[in-house]
């Protein structure tokens, strides 16, 4: 028995890195997935039996309609995870506005746009469960995160709203942060610095436990936030960071 048996789930973003370790948590775990993301194609590593729709979290129409579909593959919803997003590097000195209205309309309206168009179809659920992807840059102040911090924590806060509106669907709402993590997007930032080596033994560092972060560390929170065992937890954020929003070492000699 698995702790998502007979669930449906709906994973945004979960074609590579962390929402990609979400699915094959998910399927591992006994439930029935779909992703939704912009690629042209399902990608080949999909677990099997993982159905795959189509859409940018920035178009209303496309997210209505992918969710519908989803719905209609499943037979329902019963968990949404919004893992979609988008990052940005740069101070508030030097971000363009067009870099603040995209990350701010990925990250978060379209956090809330397929949220809106799940509702319904998790309000007819018995085990109803949200999970947003927020981030370690959520709670603490990361230099050249800006504007990315700036979303992941109105995604935060947006987490706490909509528990406290899902009080009545009884659909609870929670929070993944993560610290700087293993995954693809982490690894693009990584090629492009001057110096890739020092540049991951600097983020390494930064993390309390010394290393980053997995994807599928970040998963197996979220597979508890999903669950049924979970029942009594809503408007909470799990940090899988290690240690980085509370831990304070002393120096290592």
């Amino acid at each position: 028995m698995g702790e998502l048996d007979g669930l449906r789930a709906l994973v945004t973003g979960g074609a590579s890195g962390i929402g990609l370790a979400i699915v094959t948590a998910f399927t591992a775990e006994g439930a029935a997935a779909v992703v939704l993301d912009r690629t042209a194609e399902a990608p080949a590593d999909l677990p099997a039996g993982v159905g795959y729709v189509r859409a940018d979290i920035t178009d209303d129409a496309a997210v209505r309609a992918a969710v519908q579909s989803a719905a209609a593959t499943l037979g329902g919803l019963d968990i949404l995870v919004n893992n979609a997003g988008v990052g940005a590097q740069g101070s508030v000195e030097d971000a363009t506005d067009e870099e603040w209205h995209l990350v701010l309309d990925v990250n978060v309206v379209g956090t809330a746009r397929v949220s809106r168009a799940a509702w319904t179809h998790l309000r007819a659920s018995d085990s109803a469960a949200v999970v947003n992807t927020a981030s370690i840059a959520a709670t603490a102040g990361l230099p050249q995160r800006a504007v990315y911090s700036a979303s992941k924590g109105a995604v935060a806060a947006l987490t706490l709203a909509m528990a406290a509106d899902g009080m009545a669907d009884h659909i609870r709402v929670n929070a993944v942060n993560p610290g700087t993590a293993d995954t693809p997007w982490v690894q693009r930032l990584l090629d492009r610095a001057p110096d890739p080596v020092a540049e991951r033994a600097a983020l390494e560092a930064r993390q309390p436990h010394g290393r980053l972060v997995s994807a599928e560390e970040v998963a197996r929170a979220v597979v508890y936030l999903a669950s049924p065992g979970a029942g009594s937890t809503t408007g909470a954020a799990i940090a899988v960071d290690g240690g980085m929003a509370g831990v304070r070492l002393r120096p290592r000699s």
